[in-house]
C-alpha cells in the first residue's frame, strides 16, 4: 500500500469513526487515532459480516459508507460490553 493509500484509509477511518461514534448511544473512547481505527475495524467487521454471511462482497471488494458505519457501531458496541465486565 501506497503512502496516499495509508492517508486515505486513515481519512476514511476517521469520518467513518465518528459517524459512528455520532450515531451510536453510551460512552465513547475517545481520541483522534482510537477513532480512526474504530473505522478501519468497523469496515473489515462490515466487510466479513458481508462476505461470509450474504455473500455481498468477493476479494479486493470494500464495503460502502454505510456497512461500514454499521460494522463500527457493532465493534463500539462490543468494546462497551467488555468494558461493562470489568
Amino acid at each position: 500500500m501506497t503512502l496516499f493509500g495509508l492517508i486515505g484509509t486513515a481519512i476514511v477511518g476517521l469520518v467513518v469513526g465518528a459517524i459512528a461514534k455520532w450515531f451510536s448511544p453510551g460512552p465513547k473512547p475517545s481520541g483522534c487515532l482510537v477513532t480512526i481505527l474504530i473505522g478501519v475495524a468497523g469496515a473489515y467487521v462490515a466487510r466479513w459480516i458481508g462476505s461470509e454471511f450474504f455473500g455481498w462482497y468477493r476479494d479486493g471488494d470494500a464495503p460502502g459508507w454505510l456497512m461500514s458505519v454499521i460494522g463500527a457501531m457493532l465493534l463500539l458496541w462490543v468494546l462497551r460490553l467488555f468494558e461493562n465486565r470489568r
